[in-house]
This record gives structure tokens, sequence and C-alpha cells, in this order.
């Protein structure tokens, strides 16, 4: 059942009230975030996209894996859809606000942030065009930017990427 057909009309520009709500709503992830990060500082190593996988997807946002669709998994690249019952997801729709601009402001900026603690490396897109109430879930990519590492003699590699974790 699509937005239109529910009768809910979503804000795509919310005024001053609501976007200090939603700035509120990105400061508590962004706190939460923190002190993730500093709970794991130089405990956490990410070699592959499936410990992106598990420790972004299962550890940092909690969710079940039941909860996560993993479309594409390589050692360079993840695309998931998320379908768990999400914050930023009701309070947007509470809010009346179009999740587009919702989820860009509150959690894309910290999802990005913790990414990059992870490993500098990493890259995050989320495609709006398939995201909820829009869409049956939310999808996501992840992948390691630069060149993939080269061995001696022989084609691709076993090395993977490594990094401990950084700060904000």
């Amino acid at each position: 059942m699509s937005v239109a057909s529910k009768g809910w009309s979503l804000n795509p520009r919310p005024g001053l009230p609501i976007r200090i709500v939603l700035l509120v709503a990105m400061a508590l992830f962004y706190l939460y975030a923190l002190l993730w990060c500093l709970a794991r500082r130089g405990s956490i190593r990410v070699e592959g996209a499936d410990d992106v996988l598990r420790v972004f997807y299962y550890d940092f946002l909690r969710l079940r894996k039941e909860d996560v669709i993993v479309v594409k998994l390589t050692s360079r690249e993840l695309v998931t859809v998320s379908v768990n019952p999400c914050p930023i997801l009701k309070l947007s729709l509470l809010l009346r606000v179009d999740t587009r601009y919702s989820c860009r402001l509150v959690s894309e900026t910290v999802c990005r942030r913790v990414l990059k603690c992870l490993n500098p490396n990493l890259a995050f897109t989320r495609d709006y065009n398939y995201i909820r109430p829009y869409s049956s879930g939310c999808r996501e990519r992840i992948c390691l930017r630069g060149r993939p590492p080269h061995t001696k003699g022989g084609e691709g590699s076993t090395r993977k990427f490594t990094s401990s974790l950084h700060l904000f």
C-alpha cells in the first residue's frame, strides 16, 4: 500500500519547529554513535564487507539478521535492504515529514561518520528512490573506495582491507 493510498501527505520541507525536533533526533543519534565508537576504540577490525554487515548493521544499528536483506555481498561491496522497525521512519510518519528529508538529515550523516570511523575508505549511499514508506524497505550500499590490493603474480588478492576504529 502506497503513502498516497493511505491518505498521508508527507512534508518534504518541514517548518522550524519540526526541523528542531529532527535536529534533536540527529544530536541523540550522534551521541549514541560517539559513545559506541568510544566503547569499541581499538577493538574493532573491519576486514571485508562481511565485517561491515556484522559491525555496522548488527552491532552499531542493532538490527536483527531477519531485518536486513543482503542483496549483494562481495569483499568490497555490500548492498542491503532494511525492513526493521525504524525509529526514524516512525518519527517521520508521526511528524508527517518526508523520509527522503528526515533520513538524509538524521541518519545518513551519522551513518557516514560511523563508517568513516570503521574505515576511512568506506563509502555509504542510500537509494532515496527505494526508501520507506514509499517502498517495502530501505536500500543502502557500502563499498570500499580506492584500488583493490594486488598480490604478486596473480589475479586479485587474498588480502583484505583493515582498519582500527578512528574517532570522530
